[in-house]
């Protein structure tokens, strides 16, 4: 059953914020508690209780409340390659990906919590060389379809189109094709923004259902030009 009491309150975003002005080892495990109990357990509960909406908007993709290797992303980041070195990420992300996606770069449905930059998006994001070409190659051969689901007036207002896209056009494209600026993409993602208090209340989880319904046209086609069912 829905919690009856908001998921992400005061408390959750407090942390954050509190983390992001202690981004230290010893500040978090001195305070390893409040994460679990005012973050990590609500976004558990959002996840669980998110599972039987996403079921019936499609039966292939996941909402896996496990604190490791579900749809919540750890919070520690990975320094290796970064200048950054503080340890831990200053929001929450919660992907509800497909099935048969190994990692983030698979189509799903995701939300992204952090102080002062909610929001929603659908899609997939970096999606590797295969399935770029298969997304480039399924726009280049439907092209009417594509129009109607990222031009629709539904979508457009309340998704924005975002991501990296290639300076020039791809390999094996007229620079002067009608919708070469769709075809430099590198993301397919779509997001919509989340004000605090959308995201605070007590019909977050409904009104992210919504959300997820309306860009689900942009993830089933996703999914046809990548090969798997929606």
């Amino acid at each position: 059953m829905p919690s009856k009491s908001p998921y992400f309150d005061q408390a959750f975003f407090r942390f954050l914020q509190d983390l992001t002005e202690n981004n230290q080892r010893e500040w978090f495990q001195a305070n390893k508690q409040r994460y679990e109990d005012e973050v990590r357990e609500p976004a558990q509960r959002f996840i669980s209780d998110f599972g039987p909406v996403l079921r019936k908007i499609s039966p292939h993709f996941l909402a896996d409340p496990r604190p490791s290797g579900g749809s919540m992303f750890r919070i520690y980041r990975d320094t290796r390659f970064s200048k950054d070195k503080t340890p831990y990420k200053t929001h929450v992300g919660i992907q509800f990906r497909h099935k048969l996606g190994k990692d983030v770069h698979a189509p799903g449905f995701y939300l992204h919590l952090e102080p002062g930059g909610c929001f929603a998006g659908v899609g997939i994001w970096h999606p590797d060389g295969a399935a770029l070409a298969g997304i480039r190659a399924a726009i280049d051969e439907q092209p009417r379809r594509w129009k109607q689901i990222s031009g629709s007036k539904r979508f457009s207002e309340t998704f924005s189109l975002a991501g990296d896209s290639l300076k020039r056009a791809p390999k094996g494209y007229d620079p002067d094709h009608a919708l070469i600026e769709d075809l430099k993409r590198k993301d397919f993602i779509a997001v919509a923004n989340l004000g605090a208090r959308t995201v605070g209340s007590r019909d977050f989880l409904e009104h992210f259902s919504t959300l997820c319904r309306s860009g689900g046209s942009l993830v089933r086609f996703l999914c046809e030009a990548v090969d798997v069912p929606y």
